[in-house]
């Protein structure tokens, strides 16, 4: 064969060869541009999760993302709803009600950013003090369980219940109830609604908000501020690095989120960043 043919075999091949790189090379890129996404879809509950994320959209709409807020009123159906792919994130829950939910439903959620801590307080219509309680009085709490227990453990704070060891206790769990009172579960957005049946209820701070109670000055007792149940946003687990959970967990991190928190919720809800 001769020289030249054999040096244009050689060079044609190298030039595939380079083409298939180039091919390559675009390819993954574009795998890579199909992780992002401009319109970013969440779902939360009203008060406080949507009004922080009204203020996180001008910051994403200045890295190009249209943050569209999906409104829900219960604990479920926002995590079915990520889970089946009709959301991108939520923002409603805390790490041991998540972690539960996972538990539970077998589903591979996980979570971002932690955003900030509701204190779940103590309610009532008819005392101003839980010293007032009386015999056989009955208490509302959340029917879930990470909220459930929850409960129970600031009714135990309290000095009115003494309980087992262990995190998600029940009221099967009260080893000491010296007043005998009647603890009532029930779904957690229904619990503003009956403080003028029981004696008194035990709410997270986002229902009691939409009720138009104050948890610094309506509460009769409230969690510490150090409590662990920061409410968080939560993604798919195969999501976590993908470029919009990242920008969307940056914005909720932000500073201009922070003073809203600060300002707008006066110590009721704390930033947990």
């Amino acid at each position: 064969m001769k020289k030249g043919k054999i040096l244009s075999i050689v060079l044609s091949g190298i030039l595939v060869l380079g083409l298939s790189g180039c091919g390559a090379k675009q390819t993954a890129t574009t795998a890579s541009n199909s992780d992002d996404k401009k319109v970013i879809k969440i779902g939360a509950t009203p008060v406080p999760h949507k009004e922080i994320l009204e203020q996180v959209k001008p910051i994403l709409q200045k890295e190009g993302y249209d943050l569209q807020i999906v409104e829900f009123t219960d604990y479920v159906t926002p995590n079915t709803s990520l889970d089946e792919g009709e959301l991108d994130a939520n923002f409603f829950q805390h790490v041991p009600y998540l972690s539960k939910f996972n538990e539970e439903k077998k589903t591979k959620l996980d979570y971002t950013a932690k955003v900030h801590i509701e204190p779940m307080g103590v309610y009532s219509k008819k005392i101003t003090k839980l010293d007032q309680i009386k015999e056989g009085a009955e208490i509302a709490i959340p029917n879930d369980p990470t909220n459930g227990a929850r409960a129970l453990r600031l009714l135990e704070k309290e000095g009115l219940i003494k309980l087992k060891a262990g995190e998600l206790i029940s009221k099967q769990d009260i080893t000491e109830n010296k007043k005998n009172i009647k603890v009532t579960e029930m779904e957690a957005p229904q619990l503003p609604r009956v403080l003028g049946d029981v004696e008194a209820a035990v709410i997270n701070t986002n229902y009691a908000i939409e009720a138009g109670l104050n948890p610094l000055k309506d509460a009769i007792a409230i969690e510490s501020k150090d409590s662990p149940y920061a409410n968080v946003l939560a993604v798919k687990q195969d999501d976590k690095n993908k470029p919009y959970i990242q920008a969307l967990s940056k914005a909720l991190n932000s500073p201009e989120v922070k003073k809203f928190i600060e300002e707008k919720y006066k110590g009721s809800i704390i930033p947990a960043f």
